[in-house]
């Protein structure tokens, strides 16, 4: 075992290795904001397309594809701070952090797109009647 290894857990990554590790996460970043728009300008088509689509459903939609880009920012921000990660302590404090605040955010999120569902069955019915 290296001298750095048996030092607490300590580790470093090689600077080549970060700089490829920072390159690569503001990769995935452009390539998801580039998507995200490219959905949400097809999204916006549809309305445009089809003016039978109930604004509960648009709600629902809207509300998905903001908690997906929240999902995906909050995973790639995660991952980028395990690149600058000191060692394994930090390592599983940031495990630990992430989790917690995922699950606590796809609870929020279930209640609010269960609320949307919920809302937007009840104006269907009003609709109807």
């Amino acid at each position: 075992m290296t001298d750095q290894a048996q030092n607490h857990g300590h580790f470093e990554l090689p600077p080549e290795m970060r700089n490829l590790a920072e390159s690569s996460f503001r990769q995935a970043r452009g390539a998801f904001e580039k998507l995200l728009a490219n959905a949400e300008a097809a999204a916006g088509s549809m309305e445009e397309r089809s003016a039978s689509v109930r604004a509960g459903a648009r709600d629902i939609g809207a509300r998905a594809i903001a908690f997906a880009e929240s999902n995906v920012q909050a995973s790639l921000d995660y991952a980028q701070s395990l690149v600058h990660a000191r060692d394994l302590t930090e390592v599983m404090r940031l495990h630990a952090d992430y989790v917690q605040a995922q699950m606590k955010a796809l609870a929020d999120q279930a209640g609010e797109i269960g609320q949307a569902v919920s809302r937007a069955a009840m104006e269907a019915t009003r609709a109807r009647h």
